[in-house]
């Protein structure tokens, strides 16, 4: 385990130890934000000492930036792996409304962190932030549009990047719905019992996002 935000120390303790920290971390800072999380909180999480903390991380900020690389690195492995299963864009989107599920309801901390670092990160991170955890998507979604266009499945004047914006909205909200009261709320707003059978939500937002793309 290497990157650039925490010390040398933290690579050599062991993975049990390693895993305590990131856990309590990413509990913490999903629960209270960036800002109103204290690094002492985590040490009491993670059963480790203050001054154990800090021959790991020089500062709160480089504790999160690891913290984002973990959960990016879940996410990232995720993504890729539903890509190389799919076979075209429509493919593509079925298997990642199941991945948003199956991510939301088996990741709930992480999926409350992706929720909280992308509505109210310290703001001298949002752009480093955003850079990193959106690199992925747009390039898969208008690579696959690109080729439904070449394959004859998705219509010629579709836009690819307008398309991969909404289609990817759509994942987003989709996801954040569980680890988020209001968009839960709201998916219910607009759906109503719709919500509380996945399989009969997810096919209607498949034929939509078909009907957009399609003749």
């Amino acid at each position: 385990m290497t990157n650039e935000f925490y010390k040398p120390s933290f690579a050599r303790t062991s993975h049990e130890r390693r895993q305590a920290v990131l856990d309590a971390a990413i509990e913490q800072f999903a629960g209270h934000g960036y800002a109103a999380t204290n690094i002492n909180d985590i040490a009491r999480e993670a059963g480790i000492s203050i001054g154990a903390m800090y021959s790991y991380f020089s500062s709160k900020k480089t504790l999160f930036l690891t913290v984002i690389e973990y959960a990016y690195g879940v996410m990232e492995e995720s993504l890729q792996e539903v890509h190389r299963a799919s076979t075209d864009v429509f493919d593509y989107v079925s298997r990642m409304l199941a991945a948003c599920r199956y991510y939301g309801e088996n990741y709930p901390m992480l999926n409350q962190l992706y929720l909280t670092i992308t509505t109210q990160p310290a703001a001298d991170l949002s752009a480093q932030l955003s850079e990193k955890i959106e690199a992925t998507t747009p390039g898969i979604l208008t690579e696959l549009i690109r080729k439904g266009k070449q394959q004859g499945i998705v219509r010629a004047d579709a836009d690819e990047q307008i398309s991969a914006l909404c289609i990817d909205n759509i994942f987003m909200m989709y996801q954040f719905s569980f680890a988020s009261r209001y968009f839960a709320e709201r998916l219910r707003v607009y759906l109503g019992d719709r919500v509380n059978n996945s399989v009969t939500l997810e096919d209607a937002i498949k034929e939509f996002i078909s009907a957009a793309l399609q003749e």
